[in-house]
């Protein structure tokens, strides 16, 4: 079995579908878990907030977790984690409970993502196969970020809100039963290698601290005590950080990382998407219910469009990899992505409709695949099999930050909190147009990637 490809490749397609899925299925939910649950206006946030905190903080240590203990070792034990926090989620009586388990899946994804990616990356040999691999492997995860949103609005209204967490149980456990049958052992660990734990706290706690402080600045005030000293202490424990790792013998992130090219210009372009791509399906979420008026199994079903049309273009993406570059393709889809957005955002009015805004979905839809597959190509490319793990925890901690940022960022700016009626439609349209020109940023990062069609091979 372990020689099979094919069904390697579903696996890991599989475990990524699975984390990407709950960044946003408990959107839709939302309304019947604050009524079910008593939470306040306030607090509720925290339940899609908790899980983004959580993953964000503990990526890169989870990248550094599967290099040294080994890929499969860290790709089980994750998948179990996150199964027990998705059932404890389901079975939470109060804010509390759930907003804890929340944040356990949110770690239980930190530690799973970067083994994943890695398995991905060693699995395969760079080049043609690889980029074909990356191409599915990407498929399952931007195809989940939209689909998460189908699926919660499908379970919620066929089976109520616990539904969305109890989903992951099953998934897991075939994918770890899976991983035993796919997936060799790895030997016993290197005994020279260690932990660099106060790298491990320093970055946790500041992309954690940065984290909490760009997803709770928009509701408690930018200028408020709580989040100008979250901000300040991100960045004290963030300069500490670098400080440690450049002196540190066996650091959480070596910092000759950034040292190579492509690497360096893929966190900058995932930084992009995430502040850009990564935020639409909000502002999409929010146009179907609150100005469309979609119930929840309807809004669910408005995301199938781009669900598809995200996963063709992750497909694509990858072929196009290997025929033009990824230089090629990511300037293909980044300003494919501002264009598309562009259409979206002149769609979106008080009176609007789906068919109004399906245009722009379509041209945006296919351009992320195109840039979500291609940046994950850059970010492997030219990494040591042993340093896979830490280079997927780099880039994406970038994705995570470059989320939390844009996110705050374009909701502030469009004023969509407070907003109703044909304000909020402007607000939404005047957001998405900026995300639209922030894309363009990514295209100049495209620019600096090397003119090449083909790669060089890794170092080992």
């Amino acid at each position: 079995m372990r020689s099979r490809p094919g069904l390697t490749l579903a696996l890991l397609a599989l475990s990524q579908l699975i984390t990407s899925l709950d960044f946003n299925i408990v959107f839709v939910a939302l309304p019947a878990i604050g009524g079910d649950l008593d939470f306040s206006a306030q607090t509720l946030q925290w339940v899609a907030s908790a899980y983004a905190v959580a993953y964000g903080g503990f990526l890169l240590l989870g990248g550094r977790a599967a290099d040294l203990l080994g890929h499969r070792r860290m790709f089980v034990a994750a998948l179990a984690l996150f199964a027990v926090a998705s059932l404890a989620g389901g079975l939470a009586q109060s804010p509390g409970a759930l907003v804890a388990a929340r944040a356990v899946q949110g770690l239980g994804g930190a530690l799973l993502f970067p083994a994943t990616l890695a398995l991905v990356n060693t699995r395969f040999a760079e080049g043609a196969a690889r980029n074909r691999a990356l191409g599915v492997w990407s498929g399952a995860g931007a195809s989940g970020l939209a689909l998460g949103s189908l699926l919660g609005g499908l379970l919620t209204g066929a089976w109520g809100w616990e539904a969305v967490f109890y989903v992951n149980v099953p998934l897991a456990a075939v994918a770890i039963a899976g991983a035993y049958l796919l997936l060799p052992a790895e030997g016993p660990r290197e005994r020279n290698r260690r932990f660099d734990i106060p790298g491990a706290v320093l970055a946790t706690g500041g992309v954690s601290l940065l984290a909490y402080a760009l997803i709770q600045g928009p509701e408690s005030g930018w200028t408020s005590p709580l989040i100008t000293i979250g901000f300040v202490l991100a960045a004290v424990l963030l300069g500490a950080f670098v400080a440690v790792e450049k002196t540190g013998a066996d650091p959480l992130m070596p910092l000759r990382l950034f040292g190579n090219r492509s690497l360096g210009s893929a966190i900058a372009v995932i930084l992009v998407f995430g502040a850009t791509f990564n935020a639409l399906p909000y502002f999409l979420t929010v146009y179907f219910q609150t100005v469309l008026g979609y119930g929840a199994v309807t809004t669910g079903l408005a995301f199938l469009v781009p669900s598809l049309l995200i996963a063709l273009g992750t497909q694509l993406g990858g072929r196009l990899a290997g025929r033009i570059g990824t230089r090629a393709t990511l300037l293909t889809g980044t300003v494919g992505g501002a264009a598309g957005t562009a259409l979206l955002a002149a769609g979106i009015s008080a009176d609007g409709s789906y068919w109004g805004v399906l245009p722009g979905i379509v041209v945006m839809g296919v351009s992320q695949g195109f840039t979500w597959t291609g940046m994950w190509i850059a970010a492997a490319t030219g990494v040591a099999a042993g340093e896979q793990g830490v280079a997927s925890g780099m880039a994406s901690t970038a994705l995570q930050v470059g989320a939390a940022l844009g996110l705050a960022v374009l909701v502030a700016v469009g004023g969509i909190g407070e907003a109703t009626g044909p304000a909020l439609a402007s607000g939404m349209r005047t957001a998405v147009l900026i995300a639209a020109a922030g894309m363009l940023l990514g295209s100049a990062v495209a620019l600096t990637f090397a003119k090449r069609r083909a790669v060089e091979p890794a170092a080992v």
